[in-house]
């Protein structure tokens, strides 16, 4: 056979060659920043670009040419903010960068470690409910600064230890492990609230989910709401932060949190560092605290209406939104469940009947006219990631047949024209401009704009005849108000006065306006008629507390609940229906601060009111600033090599660049290694070299030492061609490697030093629909990749590798048939052997083969849902399993040329744990038995095999 079971002769010496990585690693999986959550984007800006800077001691804010007014209202916000509210959380201070991202329609930010930086992403969301109505880069700032506070003062104790050992990740890791991610939301959430006259702490809409599970009388365990379900709905760590942050602050005081994050981070009683500082700050257990945390906010929902619930051991059903009336029978909405993708479906008379899939969206809003659906998908750019789309889809309901109208637009929250043939929709630029745009409801081309004098910001708009429209609109302030809006002059007539209180959902039937809005601690359902202007409050027997999203149809009116199960969709005979006039018209209750005075008590409440915009200094940010940032040094130990590398990526994420060095315990090798990728480009740039000491081979019964020389360079080619229903992506690249050996004096006159270059070609292609949250894999995909590896000079090797994996529906909703099939060949006569990344039959010692095929089939399912955990260690949210055949046909030859085939063929199960790991962190482990059935000729004997399965980045 070939010389992997015999010792080499000297042309046969085998060196072999390992993949350079290009990307960053990660320090561990619990290393990433609690609050950079999937939000960097590597190379996601164009070039074309011109950055600008306003620096401050505070923060250093990075923005876009054109964007100096919003660069400064940051700068001018963190700098008053700073000193205000150290008091709360600590004064130890270092200047953050802050990126103004303006390609990207996502409402986001994130501020992260490794490297310290924060970037606010500057389209706001249409929803006022979902994080209020403040001036955008006004909320951004409130809340993400209190994260860079947080973080200046966290590199304490221990958690200062790690830093100076490893670096930002060190600090990463350390805080992640000692102060949950429900803090460092919470204690934001708080802080906008605290500062600002709304703020999430004063919106209902933003309780409704722990409200609907007490209405529902689901008292899950702290590790569920924890952790979370793939079953049962659970509010995300957001509501529950603020809840715990603003009942310690409540009857401990400003202090208190200051105190025991200090403790926490500093590792004080090292094990469970916050549950012990909380001990020890409140006097009471953290089991305790917890509880009397959550019950000080219940017991403020007192009044509510218990939800009657026919079956006691009922899971999440499913959203039903934005519902409009086709007829007083038959009603269309938005349709999504945990185990389905989200549809359009029409219910007529109680029964349901699916229209279409909706393609990837941003949210589930649409409108509807005369059998027509109109929407906004998303649509990312080909190449840069900071930059996608909102355009406009319309779909056919009688036919299924789905249109885009708009191609590379930012439309937001479309309708219909009352006769079918325009549609207006709000446009964000990345400009910064809110406007209203008329558009030809066939073909999408716009028809007009309408002014905007008092630059008002536009959400949900309905046409209100043929020559005005109806809008929830926000002021500069942030306040809200109803308006009518002329669209030929912009003129605008104020249907309310302005407020903080937020109003959404607005409809229009006839001459009446109907909507959502905040009033107290409930959102309620209101009407106007636009002629008297007469507003009323809409009561009927159910008195839910959330209510959102009306529909009118002649004899009924319908609207949605949130509830434990989803969000329900209600339908009532508008003679039902009781109308409270409000005799002054404005919206009642204002905004409740849920008997939280701590929300009022020290000089810094209300702060963001009196701050104005200073004159700052506006300059030219250079893209090659601290291009090589070096943040972190990062320990990975995967025996036999053990390295560490000192790693750095740039403000702008355009340059990535690694310094490393490895040992190799089987052998003994040094080896010392740069490698770096530029992406600022169309294609990403990468090059690296490599210097290794003390190589080792055997050869005739003698060890023989050589060092190596490494250097490479190479082009990718990153497509995201998502559209529509698919997700795709594309990699094209090339990487040219040149290798030299050096034997040592010794050897020289054996062995003759050589040197060789050869090229590794690729392409990857992954595409796939939709994935609803309980589904293992999506239920129709294809992953393939194509790898072809070839010497240039120096020696003549080849191998040539074409993998692909295929998702199919199984027999029910989450179960998946996964079959995979993979052909690998090299020459005969290779003089260097390359990497495999072929995907030998499992049980299998596998070798790289002259040539080999395998085929493999899976199928996957799930087996439970316990929803249970310990010791707030680990906690397991599915049990699921597969079932797999693989067979594997190899051909190669003996080193007297003669000819070897075998099967290698497994047949077996695993079983998987899909899990997380210190209430944040997941991970999927696993057991895997393989029944061999042929002879492991490489490896162990026997047939049965039992492996551990665990992820490949877990370090």
């Amino acid at each position: 056979m070939s010389c992997y079971c015999e010792l080499p002769k000297l042309r046969y010496l085998i060196i072999m060659l390992k993949q350079k990585v290009k990307y960053i690693t990660v320090f561990l999986l619990l290393a990433t920043s609690t609050i950079a959550t999937n939000a960097q984007q590597f190379g996601g800006n164009p070039p074309s670009i011109k950055w600008k800077q306003v620096n401050t001691p505070v923060a250093k804010v990075i923005f876009p040419a054109g964007l100096d007014s919003a660069g400064i209202r940051v700068a001018d916000i963190v700098q008053r903010m700073n000193s205000a509210i150290q008091p709360t959380i600590g004064y130890q201070q270092k200047q953050v960068s802050i990126l103004l991202q303006n390609q990207t329609i996502i409402p986001n930010a994130y501020v992260g470690l490794a490297p310290f930086r924060s970037e606010f992403y500057l389209t706001p969301d249409q929803n006022s409910f979902e994080i209020g109505s403040l001036p955008w880069t006004d909320q951004l700032a409130i809340h993400e600064f209190r994260h860079v506070q947080q973080y200046n003062n966290f590199n304490v104790g221990l958690s200062k230890t790690m830093h100076m050992l490893f670096g930002e990740s060190g600090q990463a890791f350390a805080n992640s492990a000692a102060i949950p991610n429900w803090f460092f939301e919470g204690d934001a959430v708080f802080n906008e609230t605290h500062v600002s006259e709304q703020g999430r702490g004063r919106l209902p809409y933003f309780l409704n989910g722990y409200r609907a599970l007490w209405d529902a009388g689901r008292d899950y365990s702290w590790m569920k709401l924890r952790n979370g379900s793939l079953r049962d709905y659970t509010p995300d760590w957001y509501p529950l932060g603020y809840m715990m942050v603003a009942y310690g602050r409540e009857k401990y005081g400003d202090d208190f949190w200051k105190n025991v994050t200090h403790d926490a981070a500093a590792f004080h009683g090292l094990f469970y560092p916050l549950q012990k500082a909380i001990k020890k700050y409140s006097g009471e257990s953290f089991q305790q605290f917890r509880k009397d945390g959550l019950n000080y906010f219940k017991q403020q929902f007192a009044n509510d209406k218990r939800l009657l619930i026919n079956n006691p051991l009922q899971h999440f059903i499913g959203d039903e939104e934005y519902p409009a009336y086709i007829d007083d029978r038959t009603i269309i909405y938005m349709k999504s469940t945990y185990d389905e993708l989200p549809r359009f479906v029409i219910n007529t008379n109680g029964q349901e009947r699916s229209i279409g899939i909706r393609s990837v969206s941003l949210d589930n809003y649409f409108n509807y006219h005369d059998g027509k659906v109109v929407y906004a998908a998303y649509r990312p750019d080909i190449r840069w990631n900071y930059r996608d789309y909102s355009e406009l889809q319309v779909l056919d309901i009688a036919t299924g047949k789905e249109s885009r109208i708009t191609k590379r637009s930012k439309y937001f929250s479309p309708a219909f024209s009352n006769d079918g043939k325009s549609i207006v929709a709000v446009q964000v630029s990345p400009a910064g401009k809110n406007e209203l745009h008329i558009l030809d409801a066939g073909t999408g081309k716009l028809i007009s704009v309408v002014p905007n004098k008092e630059y008002l910001f536009f959400t949900y708009p309905k046409f209100y005849g043929t020559a005005e429209l109806v809008s929830a609109v926000r002021n500069r302030e942030g306040k809200m108000s109803l308006a009518v809006i002329n669209i030929k002059t912009g003129k605008a007539k104020y249907l309310l006065p302005f407020s903080y209180q937020p109003i959404t959902f607005p409809t229009v039937h006839q001459d009446t306006v109907y909507f959502s809005a905040t009033s107290g601690i409930n959102d309620r359902l209101f009407a106007i008629p636009v002629n008297s202007g007469k507003l009323s409050e809409i009561n009927h027997a159910s008195g839910t507390p959330s209510e959102y999203e009306t529909a009118i149809s002649a004899n009924k009116i319908a609207y949605v609940q949130f509830t434990a199960f989803g969000y329900k969709l209600n339908q009532m005979d508008k003679s039902l229906v009781q109308w409270t006039p409000l005799p002054d018209n404005k919206i009642p209750g204002g905004l409740p601060d849920f008997k939280i005075s701590a929300l009022k008590r020290d000089s810094s409440s209300d702060l963001l009111p009196t701050i104005t915009d200073k004159p700052l200094q506006v300059t030219n940010y250079n893209k090659a600033h601290h291009l090589f940032n070096f943040h972190s040094l990062i320990p990975n130990f995967s025996d036999p090599n053990y390295t560490i590398a000192l790693e750095g990526e740039n403000v702008l994420n355009t340059f990535q660049s690694q310094l490393s060095f490895n040992y190799n315990r089987d052998e003994g090798y040094k080896q010392f290694g740069f490698a770096a990728i530029y992406g600022a480009l169309f294609p990403y740039i990468s090059g690296g070299a490599d210097y290794t000491l003390d190589r080792r081979g055997y050869y005739k019964g003698n060890n023989v030492y050589w060092n190596e020389n490494d250097v490479h360079a190479g082009f990718e080619l990153p497509l995201n061609l998502s559209a529509g229903k698919q997700t795709t992506y594309m990699s094209i690249g090339s990487d040219l490697y040149y290798s030299s050996t050096a034997f040592q004096q010794a050897y020289q006159s054996q062995f003759h030093n050589r040197d060789y270059t050869y090229l590794n070609n690729y392409i990857s292609f992954t595409s796939h629909i939709q994935q609803a949250r309980k589904n293992i894999y999506p239920r129709l995909g294809e992953s393939l990749v194509l790898n072809y590896k070839s010497t240039v000079s120096g020696l003549s090797a080849n191998q040539l590798l074409a993998s692909g994996t295929f998702y199919l529906p199984g027999l029910f909703n989450n179960h998946n048939l996964v079959i995979n099939a993979a052909h690998q060949q090299k020459g005969q006569d290779n003089g260097i052997d390359f990497s495999n990344n072929f995907p030998f039959s499992r049980g299998y010692t596998a070798e790289n083969l002259h040539n080999m095929n395998k085929i493999g089939a899976n199928y996957h399912f799930p087996i439970a849902y316990p929803d249970a955990g310990v010791a707030n260690a680990i906690y397991f949210m599915r049990i699921r399993a597969n079932l797999f055949y693989d067979y594997t046909r190899v051909t190669d030859f003996y080193t007297n040329g003669t000819t070897f085939k075998g099967n290698f063929r497994s047949a077996g199960a695993e079983v998987f744990f899909d899990t997380k790991w210190f209430n944040e962190q997941p991970l999927t482990f696993g057991i895997r038995y393989s029944y061999l059935q042929d002879n492991d000729i490489f490896g162990g004997s026997g047939r049965n095999r039992v492996e551990i399965v665990l992820p490949v980045s877990f370090f």
